[in-house]
């Protein structure tokens, strides 16, 4: 299913995303993806409807600088933060004024066939307080897209990021500095349509060096490769509805030897070597104005090659849906269930639930209201250890005009861990504003 790309030189997009980039200071650990070309006529294009954030602006949309056949859209955003807990602890809880300057360019190609784009960002974080968790965040990345005939594209792309850990995370609690790492990252996709029968395949690697700092643990057992394959079939019953099935396959490779207590400097360490695979089917669709998006349910599990570790296995799954009840709102709502790897002493992995919703509204056309709650519960195998999350914010977006978009917003973030090995209960608020250039 491919839904209608956002114009990412909206300042609705671009303000409202780097303000909650700014209450979590850390690129996304996910994958690259490429999307393939709106060619024509479809049965499986989801652009019937336009989200608050995707409709377009005119008079508040930047111009970009023309450079030959491509264009180049630079952006700065800086963010003043306020934390009331930055070390995420469940007691005597720290409080700090954070500031985030995030350069950014991106580069593409404004061909009528094919598409290749560029980027380069950064995020500096300082504290006024708490110098030792100052960072600098960097990702330059590329990715491309070949129209090899009428629906069928070939996308491929590469990224590197330098990124950091936030303190909520489970791995980075208690530690005397914020736990960054390297992320590398290449995917090869494609797509192809006959008529009702849609058929896609996707390549992802993905690889992750963990950088030690003086005072915190050593994180080179975490370091290790995912590599992932993906195969999907998908087919329309009906101009707005199609069937899917999808197989995807992992494969995760740690760096360190296989047997624990042979490297002397690594005592600790536990293979968490493992395959995996995921199975799930269901439906994409775009129910006239109201209602868009796609929901699979199936089976996954994931097998370890330490005989300590059981296999994981259940009920995964994965969902997105817009609702529209009006033009000028949207309401989203996502759901997942699936296996991650456990970063934490002990513990192969984790099951890992997911649920959230938001909601958008135009109030004027350069006034955009926001409001999001969340909730996440991660079940820890070989550790007696279960989190629960809460999350809920609100923001408010404002566009002077097509250069100019001010940001301010509300967080509030709360965990609660159980068990032997749990890291504790503490609650964080964040209140901020980001001002958003661009041309």
């Amino acid at each position: 299913m491919t839904f209608v790309n956002a114009t990412k030189r909206s300042l609705f997009c671009g303000v409202a995303l780097a303000c909650a980039a700014s209450f979590e200071p850390a690129f996304a650990q996910q994958a690259l993806r490429g999307q393939p070309a709106n060619t024509g006529y479809s049965n499986f294009q989801r652009d019937r409807n336009i989200s608050v954030r995707q409709r377009p602006h005119p008079g508040y949309e930047a111009l970009g600088l023309r450079e030959g056949a491509f264009m180049v859209w630079p952006k700065l955003n800086t963010t003043v933060e306020y934390n009331s807990n930055v070390f995420a602890q469940d007691s005597n809880a720290q409080s700090d004024t954070v500031w985030h300057i995030a350069p950014e360019l991106d580069i593409s190609s404004n061909w009528s066939r094919h598409e290749l784009d560029a980027w380069a960002r950064a995020t500096i974080n300082r504290y006024s307080d708490f110098s030792s968790e100052n960072t600098n965040d960097v990702e330059v990345g590329t990715q491309g897209r070949l129209d090899v005939m009428r629906n069928a594209q070939i996308n491929a792309g590469a990224d590197y990021i330098r990124a950091t850990e936030p303190r909520t995370a489970p791995t980075s609690q208690g530690l005397a500095h914020p736990t960054q790492y390297d992320l590398t990252t290449a995917y090869l996709s494609g797509a192809r349509e006959f008529n009702r029968l849609r058929l896609s395949g996707r390549l992802d690697a993905q690889n992750f060096i963990y950088l030690n700092r003086s005072g915190n643990p050593q994180q080179h057992d975490r370091d290790h490769a995912l590599y992932i394959a993906t195969e999907r079939a998908d087919y329309a019953i009906s101009p707005d509805t199609a069937w899917f099935v999808q197989v995807s396959e992992n494969k995760r490779d740690y760096r360190l030897a296989a047997t624990p207590g042979v490297l002397v400097t690594y005592p600790f360490f536990e293979n968490r070597d493992s395959k995996g695979v995921q199975v799930l089917t269901g439906a994409n669709f775009e129910i006239s104005a109201l209602m868009r998006g796609e929901i699979g349910i199936g089976y996954m599990k994931q097998d370890y090659d330490n005989p300590r570790f059981n296999k994981i296995s259940g009920l995964g799954a994965n969902a997105q849906l817009e609702w529209f009840p009006t033009q000028l709102t949207t309401v989203t709502f996502t759901g997942s269930r699936t296996i991650e790897d456990a970063g934490i002493l002990g513990a192969s992995g984790y099951l890992s639930t997911n649920v959230g919703a938001q909601v958008d509204h135009e109030l004027l056309r350069n006034v955009v209201l926001s409001a999001n709650a969340s909730y996440g519960n991660d079940d820890y195998r070989g550790a007696d250890r279960k989190d629960k999350r809460y999350a809920a914010g609100v923001s408010a977006t404002y566009l002077f005009n097509r250069a100019v978009g001010v940001t301010v917003g509300y967080n509030h973030f709360k965990q609660d861990s159980s068990g032997a090995n749990g890291s504790g209960n503490f609650n964080v608020d964040k209140v901020g504003a980001t001002l958003t250039l661009q041309y």
